[in-house]
């Protein structure tokens, strides 16, 4: 798995230079000038502002007496997120992480395992109805547009899979509870003390309407990365409405869970955005340099959040290891 992993980071890398050089290194970089440092730093308090829905829809999963600080669910699902698009781990070690901050922070391990399993199967609910949207705008657009069918076809077969997968997913939560329980133990020990990860699951589903504003809100952070491109493809000088900007976004995302083993979809992003940009009148370089800006955004706010993850298991670790010198001090001076 780890050779895989690292040939498939590999190969993105490569694609991704070769993009670069194909279209011209001057074209590209003349673009991603264009938006300027000013820009960057626009697109990075923008990502910051998605990141609320992001949080509340986590939250609101939990119920009263589960939940902690909102600050501290923000910054760790910003951690979540740094983890899968700066880092060679995959989305789940994002999640792992995630919820091993907010049991630091002192919730239920059982809960903290639940609602983070809970949040991204509302999340891909979510993302079936931006992929139908972003279809119903795409196909407005394409119309009668040459070499759109295969982008099409994909989103179509995605919404179709996608369907009965978070069905199963659900179903695995819920009644696979054993199964669930045992990976959920595997990345947290705690999660058997106390209230149970199956227990807590259980709890999460049973409220519809918590379900449904969960996903709601992620739907409006969906949307709000469509936002995200609008404004990178503006600042550039690029012609594309918002709605435009949204397809454009619901069709990458589905580009990008195709190609989900690749770490951080290193490659297929540029590809996907340098080739969608040229469906919409737009060059294909801007849409390459769209690409860039959003790397360079989420290294902004991605190392910063990596060494704050960092600085909290580091801390805990010394802190666990100074209690166990003081226990076995404590056990040899009583011997």
């Amino acid at each position: 798995m780890k050779w895989g992993v690292t040939l498939a980071l590999l190969a993105g890398l490569v694609a991704a230079v070769w993009l670069v050089w194909a279209i011209g290194f001057d074209d590209v970089f003349a673009a991603v000038a264009r938006a300027g440092f000013s820009g960057l730093l626009l697109l990075c308090l923008y990502a910051l502002l998605v990141f609320v829905p992001l949080a509340l829809s986590w939250e609101c999963l939990l119920p009263r007496g589960q939940r902690r600080p909102f600050r501290h669910l923000y910054v760790a699902r910003l951690v979540r997120d740094s983890i899968a698009e700066i880092s060679p781990f995959s989305p789940v070690g994002g999640m792992v992480a995630a919820a091993r901050l907010v049991i630091l922070k002192g919730m239920n391990p059982g809960y903290a395992a639940a609602s983070v399993a809970a949040d991204a199967t509302t999340e891909a609910m979510a993302q079936v109805a931006f992929l139908a949207l972003g279809l119903a705008v795409g196909l407005s657009v394409f119309q009668g547009m040459d070499g759109t069918g295969t982008l099409t076809a994909l989103m179509v077969g995605m919404l179709l899979l996608a369907v009965p997968g978070i069905t199963g997913l659900i179903l695995l939560q819920k009644r696979g509870v054993g199964f669930a329980a045992k990976i959920a133990a595997r990345f947290f020990p705690q999660a058997g003390r106390g209230i149970g990860f199956g227990e807590a699951i259980r709890a999460i589903y049973a409220s519809p309407r918590r379900l449904a504003a969960s996903a709601s809100l992620h739907l409006l952070a969906w949307i709000g990365a469509g936002g995200g491109a609008f404004i990178s493809f503006r600042l550039m000088g690029g012609e594309i409405t918002l709605l435009e900007a949204i397809a454009l976004e619901a069709m990458l995302s589905t580009l990008r869970s195709i190609a989900t083993f690749v770490p951080a979809a290193v490659g297929v992003q540029e590809a996907g955005y340098a080739m969608l940009a040229t469906h919409f009148g737009l060059p294909a370089e801007m849409g390459l340099a769209v690409s860039l800006l959003k790397r360079a955004r989420e290294i902004v706010l991605g190392v910063p959040a990596l060494l704050y993850w960092q600085s909290v298991e580091g801390r805990t670790a010394l802190r666990d290891a100074d209690r166990d010198a003081d226990r076995n001090a404590g056990e040899a001076a009583h011997d």
